[in-house]
């Protein structure tokens, strides 16, 4: 006589013999890393870090920092295009990484479609200033003195590509303005040419430039976001020296590889989510000079379509002017 035991019961049964290493870990249930496509000690690094620190007692497992740098942050963005989609390799990086050297570079993955978002983390706006010599005291002035002397001002770039030559190119666009370039090998031989007076202007990070406007050896005319800094409540925003709209930014995020499970993102981004809420990690992030996203603009759909926006903005500008990799 035969017995016949309802499939569901033969499944139950099944797994109640299995060993536990054949049955589905919960996620996570090893460490996690975060990949820097730069090297330690930058403003990437850093928001790396301090995430990392909190995000393994939220996550309950260790989250390593991995410093894979080379070719402007493409090896490292690479290497998590190819990674397993399991939620264990995270990618962090900016709007140079994931929106700028996708028009630049021929790279063997799309920076859009080949990961899944995680979340918006923070940003830092530009500062547009000047050397001393400039005569003009407010941005309409200054614009109005570039438009009468065109071809004939500078402003320094740390090289094609870089911000500070993207904004500059949108800074022409916008006012209707031209202006020489002059690539150096990073933002802070640029200043120090500012400085000394061999160029005329730079759209700079506020990290470096703010404490030369603060030494009143340059002047600031703008900065290039909706809301002033914090830091620096007396500078006008671009919409109050009238260049309404002209709003440029280093953000950065989060990904995964492309197919990771909704669950894992879902997991990942509630552990950043809570992160970004504590204190201590926004003091130390705004002390980076970096703005933390508002809650509403920390999920992953929020990032997809901040995304999307800034590739539609910025590509053509980029295209345009025909900016190829160095």
């Amino acid at each position: 006589m035969k017995t016949f035991i309802p499939a569901l019961a033969c499944a139950t049964a099944l797994a109640c013999v299995l060993p536990a290493s054949a049955q589905p870990q919960a996620y996570p249930s090893r460490p996690i890393t975060i990949v820097v496509p730069f090297a330690a000690g930058g403003p990437t690094d850093v928001i790396a870090r301090t995430l990392a620190q909190h995000m393994r007692g939220t996550l309950g497992q260790t989250v390593l920092v991995d410093n894979t740098a080379g070719a402007n942050g493409n090896i490292g963005v690479g290497k998590v295009a190819r990674a397993a989609p399991d939620g264990y390799t995270v990618s962090i990086g900016h709007w140079s990484t994931h929106v700028v050297n996708g028009a630049v570079y021929p790279l063997p993955y799309d920076v859009l479609k080949d990961f899944e978002p995680v979340s918006l983390l923070s940003t830092n706006s530009y500062l547009i200033v000047a050397k001393n010599a400039v005569p003009a005291n407010d941005l309409k002035s200054f614009v109005a003195w570039l438009k009468a002397n065109p071809d004939k001002a500078s402003e320094g770039t740390a090289g094609a590509g870089s911000p500070q030559h993207i904004g500059g190119l949108f800074f022409q666009q916008a006012t209707g303005t031209r202006f020489q370039f002059v690539p150096y090998r990073g933002a802070a031989p640029a200043m120090q040419d500012l400085l000394g007076g061999q160029i005329d202007m730079i759209i700079d990070d506020p990290t470096s430039s703010l404490p030369q406007v603060r030494a009143g050896k340059i002047k600031a005319f703008a900065v290039t976001a909706k809301a002033r800094l914090s830091a620096a409540p007396e500078i006008p925003t671009v919409d109050e020296a009238g260049l309404a709209g002209f709003y440029f930014s280093r953000w950065h995020g989060l990904w995964l590889p492309k197919g990771t499970p909704k669950d894992v993102v879902g997991k990942l981004n509630g552990a950043v989510v809570t992160a970004l809420a504590d204190p201590a990690v926004r003091s130390r992030l705004e002390g980076l000079g970096q703005e933390i996203y508002p809650r509403e603009q920390q999920t992953p759909a929020a990032l997809q379509a901040y995304h999307k926006a800034e590739i539609d903005k910025w590509w053509p500008i980029i295209k345009a002017a025909n900016i190829k990799a160095e």
